[in-house]
């Protein structure tokens, strides 16, 4: 460290502090991180650093004194909103987060890991604990989920109460959305504390706590943001922060659709009858409680360090995000004589991996209009690989995030992937910016028909607001219109933009008036291919009025809200007829979204497409079949769908939840059984034979559902 002078110091230490709570906020309340979990560290060993140097400036109120908190701040009932770099926020299709948690008091305080990203560093820590105590020890070394920390607390076999890490000495009291989590059981496997346990098992405690991460795989983060897209809402920067959102959204039963998932790596209690941490884990497993399957013991540090090299690269292929390894020391009796610091146990600590990064070239700024006319910049980069990947784009979100990284068309930009998923540019090498580097331009008016952009006070992106004649929102309307969950018309974004270039489409009901004769004189079009096209047309006359609703494109609105909505109201004119009151009555509904709904049937254009499409045949009421349970087969049954079936997997999903199951996205100690279609996921199958789940074939599965009748069901369930 330079030699600096007290004054300077003093200053510095203030300003450390200060960014280092700013970013503190950003990553546990508004789930919207501006910067990467090694600039923040790097922020936080100077200050380490400085106050050891300087012991004077010491404070309690130190950010290297106490660890972040998700605490929501309950004095309000006003929904903060997030940063630039596309948290949750209010006014999503799902994601506005209840405005008050009860906070409750943990046991036990939920500290925070040290952390290092140098193996130099994990042996010397291996060297203090040696120092420091004189017994033979172990080492169990865990992948670090990069998820939402929780605390579960079980009495007599059952959950009493799940608490966020909040503050390290209270949190929020998240149960009744954690329950909705099909991998969190509700009750353990042996009903009965304290009583005599099966060979192999050991007895539950009478109460005990452990804590873990609630994370959400990559597939289901892809799935979610998908959604939030279509719906014209900004995708979360990485699975984290969908996973951290999701658990404090105002419809509890929000949290089955999220694909949320969770691991157990810590138990606290009295008098635990336990020698080891791992002795702990594997009797939580016994439970039928979700743990990793991937932890190691280690007999030496060298043992630790070949699991980290060899999860450094492993952890690509992985269907969630990983971002380090933890090591404990695995005897309970060596950790408590090795005690805690301030903020962290000295019998633990995290080796994080780097993230992968790669400088790559800015060649130019695209503006796209999206089908609710919300403009998102984005890079276009020279080609690189990345993460098994050709990256060639990423997205910029907005002109804040643009503003934020100061960024220069021809600059070297930082680019990782966000969650090993979405490309994104983390920051700009200025030593390599050209002289005559210029700002890129965020466009005034819309790129594509010349509007004036506007921002709405609470957002961060800029919107067209020439809805009726814009035509990139035209055809994002017609694309999103035929998508799969919606009307699923046998078409592609190529043939909305020749049938609406063609002059063919304005509005969603000339799709209907569309004929063979039209189709065949354009390029590209056979007989065939006109008559699927027009078939398929004639069978979305019959999707079920949930998907119909999702269709509409209705501002904020997607597929999850559009099944609630109809489900609550029956049909569009009922729904068409409420007042504000009468939506924010629904627990998913709040202001932004009601507002949009009232405006959305305000407008004498979409009166006149509703009837237009009323006449036209389409369901806008909800049928008789989809208003009852076709029976209680499956009540309390968890099924994890995966493979190919002689049916879609939404049609399956549908008929377990239509007899009384839940589906969920991936397998645990809680699951089931594991229905499997050709081409099912070889590491599903691998945690179900583990985990003792059933798996059964399509065919059972109908068994299961009609007891004798095996015929594949027809297509009535949305």
């Amino acid at each position: 460290m330079a030699k600096i002078g007290k004054k300077e110091a003093a200053e510095r230490i203030g300003f450390l502090r200060k960014e280092l709570e700013r970013h503190n906020y950003n990553y546990y309340v508004l789930n919207a991180p501006v910067i990467s979990d090694f600039e923040f560290d790097l922020l936080m060993q100077e200050l380490q650093a400085l106050e050891k140097r300087w012991p004077e400036f010491a404070s309690a109120d130190s950010p290297t004194m106490h660890v972040g908190s998700d605490l929501e701040g309950n004095d309000s009932d006003e929904v903060r909103k997030p940063g630039v770099d596309g948290a949750s926020g209010a006014k999503g299709d799902s994601d506005a987060p209840v405005a008050k948690f009860a906070q409750v008091a943990h046991r036990y305080p939920m500290l925070s890991l040290g952390n290092t990203y140098s193996l130099e560093e994990l042996r010397e820590f291996d060297a203090r604990i040696a120092k420091d105590i004189t017994s033979p020890y172990t080492f169990s070394c865990e992948l670090k989920f990069d998820g939402t920390a929780i605390c579960l607390t079980y009495r007599n076999g059952r959950l009493l109460r799940a608490l966020t890490r909040g503050d390290g000495t209270k949190g929020d009291d998240v149960t009744r959305n954690v329950v909705n989590i099909p991998a969190i059981p509700q009750v353990l496997r042996v009903a009965d504390a304290g009583t005599p346990a099966a060979p192999g098992t050991t007895p539950i405690p009478e109460e005990f706590e452990i804590r873990g991460e609630i994370y959400m795989p990559f597939e289901a983060f892809k799935r979610l943001n998908r959604e939030r897209e279509e719906i014209g809402e900004a995708p979360f920067a990485n699975p984290r922060n969908a996973a951290s959102g999701s658990l404090k959204l105002q419809n509890p039963e929000e949290m089955r659709t999220r694909g949320l998932d969770c691991v157990l790596y810590h138990m606290l209690g009295e008098n635990l009858p336990f020698k080891t941490h791992i002795e702990a884990i594997e009797a939580a497993a016994s439970w039928g409680l979700p743990v990793s399957e991937y932890s190691r013991k280690a007999g030496s540090i060298d043992e630790v360090i070949a699991y980290v090299q060899e999860w450094d690269t492993r952890r690509k292929s992985l269907p969630f995000a990983t971002d380090g390894i933890v090591i404990k020391v695995n005897e309970l009796d060596l950790q408590r004589q090795l005690g805690f610091t301030a903020k962290s146990p000295r019998w633990a600590t995290a080796y994080k991996f780097k993230p992968e990064s790669v400088l790559t070239p800015l060649l130019s700024v695209d503006y796209q209009v999206g089908r609710t006319g919300a403009v998102t910049p984005v890079a276009n980069l020279e080609p690189v690989p990345l993460s098994g990947t050709i990256v060639k784009r990423a997205s910029l979100h907005n002109k804040d995030q643009m503003d934020l990284l100061d960024i220069h068309i021809g600059d070297w930009v930082y680019v990782e992937k966000g969650g090993e998923i979405i490309p994104k540019i983390t920051a700009v090498e200025l030593s390599k910016r050209p002289a005559d580097a210029q700002r890129p331009h965020f466009p005034e008016r819309c790129p594509d028909c010349g509007t004036p952009l506007v921002r709405d006070e609470d957002q961060a992106r800029h919107y067209c607001p020439n809805s009726d004649s814009c035509p990139e929102q035209i055809k994002g309307r017609f694309i999103h219109f035929i998508s799969r969950k919606a009307m699923d018309i046998l078409a592609g974004d190529a043939t909305i933009a020749q049938l609406y270039d063609a002059g063919l489409i304005r509005e969603l009901p000339d799709l209907y008036s569309l004929t063979a004769e039209q189709l065949l004189k354009l390029e590209g079009w056979q007989q065939k291919s006109a008559d699927n096209f027009l078939a398929s047309l004639e069978n979305s006359k019959r999707v079920p009025f949930p998907r119909v609703l999702n269709a509409l494109g209705i501002r904020h609105i997607g597929e999850t809200t559009a099944r609630m909505l109809a489900t609550h109201f029956g049909s569009l004119d009922a729904m068409a007829a409420a007042s504000r009151e009468d939506l924010l009555q629904i627990d998913e509904i709040g202001g932004i979204m009601a507002d949009a709904i009232l405006d959305w049937f305000a407008a004498p254009r979409h009166r006149e497409m509703i009837e237009k499409l009323r006449a036209i045949g389409l369901q806008f009421e909800m049928s008789a079949e989809e208003t009852r349970r076709l029976s209680d087969t499956l009540a309390g049954a968890t099924v994890v769908v995966s493979g190919n079936f002689t049916v879609s997997r939404e049609e399956m999903k549908a008929l377990i939840a239509a007899h009384g199951g839940k589906n969920t996205g991936s397998v645990s100690g809680s699951t089931t059984y594991l229905l499997a279609g050709e081409k099912a996921g070889p590491e599903k199958l691998r945690k179900a034979e583990k985990l003792g789940v059933k798996v059964i074939s399509e065919e059972e599965f109908y068994q299961l559902i009609n007891h004798t009748n095996t015929t594949t069901p027809q297509n009535t369930l949305f």
